[in-house]
């Protein structure tokens, strides 16, 4: 619907209510209604799922047609993210937000800093979900908000090119909502957890729910060491309760991503259950490191298995925990991800020690065995150390080639004296195009990266501190932030029109008129901006 449209519709719903909604012009609540085009988060939903499915067709189809996100721990993150992503590319076409519970742990818990270990309480989980559309609404709004202003002066100019012009901006305008990945860890709970945190997630505007196969109690960080995986039946109960959960909302588009935490988690916290030979808790079993038990050597507490008529002991820790046979993660990896797109998943997402295109790529042909269309979303991830895995990548490549690397040390390979070295440019151009290079060869759909913007406001804040409170004092604060931003046209250097300030005075005015005291007069001194 056009915005003309919009204020004929309008200008009838006032109409008929009588002469009690006189005061009420039709023009301005039009406006107010175009500002707020996802009134709720099941709205935000339903749009962004679709626009995913798309995408996700779209890959199928060509694999240049991959998509990017990055992780935001704050609504005010997400919402620079899409003002800065609108500016410099027209378009937020194939990227979207990511948001992850590792930084939810790290920043948004009540209890302070946490470790990624699901100790945060879940409702912060869909409470940043919540935040993050609020801003990319508030985003839209202010957006809109000047050119309402634009048509207005066009209009009193008697300017009606501008104001065709304008117009059609309007009606043309792309919103700053996108799709987010939302992590729910391992669900915090069983299904019925899963399920009810789910739908929490889903009403505050989650169309892709990212759910890993470790124990909920146990939860690690994909990173970390002490991770402990659960048989796959326990895990697809949690798949079938977030395709509920999409169901009964209406969202029934809604993306499920399956995480396997198989390849670095050696442990299982219980043996599956298995009825007959080659089901699927015999073939989770089948990867126990087992001993051959002799009935007559059997002692106190030990718990057994029968396989192939022989009687086997799995190895189990003091922790109680059972130990997985060394070298069968990828094979688990590649079991756990069929079996997660045969009972409801969508994509995958597969947890490596390292970004390399060969190993991605090997487990994702052996799934794509089984379900042709197979694709992943892969964390770029900053625990990686990008640049001396890619430099030892050229390193151990070129050896094989037979070049000589006298010249280089490949366990120094980190260090500034390489930067320049032509082994450390051919690095950076793979890592550049890591991830084209990742979706035509590895099935790579979605590549995020989890916690960038926690790195930058950490990097960013070292170094404001550094100069502000330095020598160079004032101009510590000026010369790398205001005036880049001035230059650089970042809308935050007229923190007040961000903060909703011009929104609140074109309330001010709908509501009250003449008498409205607004606060962007002559003496405001964000006019100081005003050419920039």
């Amino acid at each position: 619907m056009t915005y003309q449209n919009s204020i004929a519709q309008m200008r009838d719903t006032i109409g008929s209510k009588g002469a009690g909604w006189a005061a009420i012009d039709s023009e301005s609540a039009a406006r107010m209604a175009v500002q707020n085009r996802f009134p709720t988060g099941l709205d935000i939903a339903r749009y962004t799922a679709g626009i995913m499915r798309a995408d996700m067709d779209a890959y199928d189809a060509d694999p240049a047609n991959y998509t990017q996100s990055l992780g935001c721990w704050h609504g005010f993150i997400a919402q620079q993210k899409m003002i800065a992503i609108k500016k410099h590319f027209g378009s937020t076409k194939g990227k979207y937000l990511y948001l992850s519970g590792w930084m939810i742990a790290a920043l948004r818990s009540e209890f302070g800093p946490l470790p990624d270990q699901s100790m945060h309480e879940k409702t912060s989980v869909p409470d940043l979900i919540e935040e993050i559309y609020t801003f990319l609404r508030q985003a839209d709004a202010r957006e809109l908000g000047g050119l309402f202003r634009e048509l207005d002066a066009a209009k009193e100019a008697g300017d009606a090119v501008n104001t065709h012009r304008l117009l059609h901006k309007i009606d043309e305008h792309q919103t700053h909502i996108a799709p987010i990945i939302a992590d729910i860890d391992a669900g915090f709970g069983n299904a019925e957890a899963t399920y009810l945190l789910a739908k929490k997630m889903i009403e505050a505007g989650a169309c892709a729910i990212q759910i890993e196969n470790q124990v909920s109690d146990e939860k690690q960080c994909g990173h970390q060491d002490g991770k402990v995986t659960v048989p796959h039946e326990d895990f697809l109960q949690k798949i079938r309760a977030i395709r509920y959960a999409f169901i009964e909302l209406g969202v029934p588009d809604g993306i499920i991503v399956a995480r396997t935490d198989s390849l670095g988690a050696g442990l299982t916290k219980q043996i599956a259950y298995s009825t007959e030979t080659g089901d699927l808790g015999d073939q989770y079993n089948a990867f126990l490191d087992c001993e051959e038990v002799d009935p007559a050597g059997i002692t106190n507490g030990q718990v057994f298995i029968s396989r192939d008529g022989k009687l086997l002991a799995p190895k189990r820790l003091p922790s109680n925990l059972y130990q997985f046979r060394s070298g069968t993660g990828e094979d688990r990896c590649v079991l756990d991800c069929i079996t997660s797109l045969q009972n409801g998943a969508d994509l995958l997402w597969i947890e490596t020690e390292k970004p390399h295109i060969g190993q991605i790529g090997g487990m994702v042909d052996r799934i794509r065995e089984v379900i042709p269309n197979a694709k992943l979303v892969y964390n770029n991830s900053p625990s990686f150390n990008w640049t001396l895995n890619f430099r030892q990548q050229v390193f151990d490549a070129w050896t094989e080639e037979g070049r000589d690397l006298s010249e280089y040390d490949r366990a120094r390979l980190m260090s500034e004296d390489y930067d320049g070295t032509d082994l450390a440019i051919e690095a950076d151009e793979r890592i550049r195009t890591f991830q084209k290079d990742a979706a035509r060869e590895a099935g790579i759909f979605h590549h995020l990266i989890t916690l960038p913007t926690y790195h930058t406001a950490a990097l960013s804040t070292d170094n404001l501190a550094k100069r502000y409170f330095g020598e160079e004092g004032m101009l510590g604060y000026v010369k790398p932030v205001q005036r880049e931003e001035i230059r650089q046209g970042i809308a935050c250097v007229k923190h007040q029109n961000m903060a909703g300030s011009d929104i609140g005075d074109d309330h001010k005015e709908y509501f009250a008129g003449e008498a409205a005291l607004k606060a962007g007069g002559k003496d405001n001194t964000m006019n100081q901006f005003a050419a920039a």
